[in-house]
């Protein structure tokens, strides 16, 4: 069996402060940082025992994981696994880089986000640099609010042309034609991110090959969808995989919607789906998909 994982434990804090985040500077205590990496240990044991299947992980926590030691060696343990394809984590990149010498770099990958205001420019570019120069597989991005695009716009030119530079839409944000054709430039596949996509009724690969797992092992279709289909370490699980239609009326974040068969970034993203890393050859050809509304 052929799976990807998004796994999203109990861990909530983060070192940064944004504005569009409600879990900024939010203080885990002793306790739940110990109930944190007991969780994502127990996970890390029962994927390595997985080798009858290949299996793709992809960590999202709500606070930022690298800062913390359990999760860089989740990442490096896990990258070794013959029948891991893929290990990747979302991270605001304010950790060191040095501990990825450790990992296997054809399995490892960072999905990195840049939050200007919260860290120096120059020490963020630093650190993609650092993870180029280790070989590193990974995307950086921002969030599309205004006061972000001089900031994109200064690390686009910054970056090497083969790194890709993602732009999120802003949550509750209403782009005018001219704004969005401005982060388009910078990211040829804003128009996905611009608006939420119809998915009521569409096929989607969650809860067939994609599933959502938290600390305990609950076992979701995915991270908006509440239902549950069973639990990971007794394998309940397993008897609820099969393709289904998405209960909700849109999907409005890319961990989600990239998964709608409806649309094709998994031929956009092919081999970094995860990290999202697209294929150079189809993100030189895509013109952005039609027009969405609401």
């Amino acid at each position: 069996m052929d799976l990807t994982i998004l796994y999203r434990g109990p861990l909530a804090s983060c070192d940064y402060d944004c504005p569009y985040c409600p879990f900024a500077k939010r203080r885990d205590s002793p306790g739940q940082l110990r109930a944190d990496r007991a969780a994502l240990e127990r996970f890390t044991g029962w994927a390595r025992q997985q080798d009858g299947d290949r299996l793709s992980v992809l960590f999202t926590p709500w606070g930022e994981g690298l800062v913390r030691s359990w999760y860089r060696r989740a990442l490096v343990e896990l990258s070794h696994q013959r029948h891991i394809d893929r290990v990747a984590i979302q991270t605001n990149l304010s950790c060191r880089t040095d501990w990825l010498r450790e990992a296997d770099l054809d399995t490892v990958a960072l999905w990195c986000t840049y939050h200007p205001g919260q860290t120096p420019y120059d020490r963020f570019l630093a650190k993609t640099r650092q993870l180029a120069e280790l070989g590193v597989r990974f995307s950086v991005g921002v969030v599309g609010l205004p006061d972000h695009l001089d900031e994109a716009r200064r690390l686009r030119a910054a970056l090497p042309s083969e790194v890709y530079l993602w732009v999120n839409a802003a949550e509750g944000y209403r782009y005018t034609d001219d704004e969005a054709a401005q982060w388009a430039t910078l990211d040829p596949l804003f128009p996905y991110s611009r608006h939420p996509h119809r998915s009521a009724g569409l096929p989607c690969r969650t809860g067939r090959s994609v599933i959502s797992v938290d600390g305990d092992g609950t076992v979701r279709r995915c991270h908006f969808v509440r239902a549950e289909l069973g639990n990971l370490y007794d394998g309940s699980y397993r008897r609820a995989l099969m393709p289904r239609p998405c209960p909700l009326a849109v999907c409005d974040c890319h961990i989600g919607y990239v998964h709608l068969e409806t649309l094709p970034l998994y031929d956009v993203f092919a081999g970094g789906v995860l990290e999202r890393v697209p294929d150079a050859t189809a993100l030189r050809v895509t013109n952005g998909p039609p027009q969405v509304t609401r």
